[in-house]
């Protein structure tokens, strides 16, 4: 195992984290549901970068099911970020934009 990638990934992960942890923030301070979304997303996308490596080399799965594995928990991770985009927009009512 190389040191270098070993870091590479802490750091990768630490930043999804990161990023993870300020979007459940803004979450919970101003109760904006897409940003739930775009924390459960991240948090996907951080775990699936490096769970490639783990269940290649401590599970011992082949290269090829664990890319998979990981590529899908990615995968997963996007679209949850994606629906945070395009998911429901709350319908205005009647009088609420002024008119």
């Amino acid at each position: 195992m190389h040191i270098e990638l070993v870091i590479a990934k802490l750091i990768t992960v630490g930043l999804g984290l990161l990023i993870t942890y300020q979007a459940y923030k803004g979450y919970r301070t101003y109760g904006s549901e897409p940003m739930l979304y775009v924390a459960i997303g991240f948090l996907f996308i951080s775990i699936g970068s490096v769970i490639e490596g783990v269940l290649f080399d401590v599970v011992g799965l082949s290269i090829f099911l664990a890319g998979t594995i990981q590529t899908a928990i990615v995968a997963v991770g996007m679209l949850v970020i994606l629906y945070s985009l395009y998911g429901q927009i709350p319908q205005q009512t009647k009088g609420e934009d002024g008119l």
